[in-house]
């Protein structure tokens, strides 16, 4: 690929030249008072893009990876019980690490391409008498097949249900792109990384506690070190963490986080639902159809588009990247060879996004497809020109 062009892949993003600056920094004595004027706006920051007021907010050296074992170890003990629906790939691999951890999974397997059946979630949770589930896992935005599910609806069948089991949500491609609501949703741990909607480096594992969550800590029992949030809140208590921080990525994330404010939030999330929107009009011009089976699970952040059957969408991906520089995501998992992903997430704009609606079309004719050069484009120009908040203000 050409460090020329802009990345379509669903994570790493784009990188503001100012942030990837911010990172490349001096070193700083970690634990003078500097430190402290880079973690706290970090911490605040995070927590405004959540939506809470009370969330405790931790940043650790890792990746979202790393955000699930935080969720898991601190607050809950071996033999624990959890509910969580497998409809892709990151669902998935959330799952086998609670396994790994001598975690009772009960899995609810749901057809990649649909969302989080909370109907089946209510019910589960309704006849679970003893409450001897103790976490219920919700992937918010799942990477692999571009589906958004509705975690508002996983609180109301916890609430319907009576139940007091925790709520932990993998917002690793939706938090700072899409609409997160924490507080309104009860939700007990966010689970994010840095690569995506912070539109930085990978490296950072960004997680919200709430108080019932916080309250789990102190009866947990699976084995916790590097990940600890108690050692971690001691280390805030003094401006610091309790091993050597990451600062770059840690004033990357400051600066982000302020980008992310002058904008403004609704800001963002429209200026994602806006050039996803226009991805979906060039997919339905090319008449192909996402992996997401309906318009209320369509992902803001990434595109699963399905290949002809008997086609490698692999083929997409990489002769996007061989010949023309440009990368693509490859389909995973069950999808594997039979989507390739778009991501739209991070800094993007209605004209980079043209451009990589444009290769793909240029990539799909040159592997022969039935794909009218320009026909996707078109459609998302006309979008973009009559849907961006951008195109309306230049036009008046």
């Amino acid at each position: 690929m050409s460090f020329q062009n802009p990345v379509f892949i669903p994570g790493p993003t784009n990188m503001p030249e100012a942030v990837r600056q911010a990172c490349y920094m001096p070193t700083i004595d970690h634990r003078s008072p500097v430190f402290g004027k880079i973690l706290n706006p970090c911490l605040d920051g995070v927590r405004r893009v959540l939506k809470s007021e009370t969330a405790r907010v931790f940043v650790f050296p890792s990746t979202g990876t790393g955000g699930w074992e935080t969720a898991l170890t601190n607050t809950l003990s071996p033999g624990d019980k959890v509910l969580a629906a497998r409809n892709g790939m990151f669902s998935h691999r959330w799952i086998d690490m609670c396994q790994r951890h001598g975690l009772d999974v009960q899995i609810v397997e749901t057809p990649w391409g649909q969302g989080l059946p909370a109907n089946r979630y209510e019910e589960i949770l309704t006849s679970d008498r003893g409450h001897e589930i103790k976490v219920v896992l919700a992937t918010h935005n799942e990477t692999a097949t571009g589906v958004k599910s509705d975690i508002a609806a996983v609180r109301r069948a916890l609430d319907a249900a009576g139940h007091p089991a925790l709520l932990f949500v993998d917002g690793v491609s939706s938090i700072a792109s899409m609409d997160f609501r924490m507080d309104e949703w009860g939700v007990d741990v966010a689970v994010t990384g840095s690569q995506k909607g912070f539109m930085l480096p990978a490296g950072l594992a960004i997680v919200g506690f709430s108080e019932k969550a916080m309250a789990a800590v102190e009866t947990a029992k699976l084995p916790r070190t590097f990940f600890d949030v108690r050692d971690m809140g001691r280390g805030y208590a003094n401006n610091a963490f309790p091993y050597t921080p990451p600062v770059g990525l840690m004033n990357g994330l400051k600066l982000s986080l302020q980008m992310l404010q002058d904008e403004g939030l609704d800001n963002v999330f429209a200026r994602h639902t806006r050039i996803a929107t226009g991805v979906r009009r060039a997919v339905e011009a090319w008449g192909l159809e996402l992996c997401a089976v309906s318009p209320e699970v369509y992902s803001d952040t990434v595109s699963a588009i399905r290949t002809p059957e008997g086609f490698d969408a692999t083929r997409i991906v990489t002769h996007a990247a061989s010949a023309y520089g440009m990368a693509f995501g490859v389909g995973l998992g069950e999808v594997a060879g039979k989507v390739f992903r778009i991501g739209h997430l991070g800094m993007l704009t209605d004209a980079l996004m043209l451009s990589g609606l444009a290769t793909a079309e240029m990539v799909m004719k040159d592997l022969g497809l039935d794909i009218k050069l320009g026909s996707g484009v078109a459609a998302a120009q006309d979008f973009y020109r009559h849907g961006s908040g951008t195109a309306k203000q230049a036009a008046a």
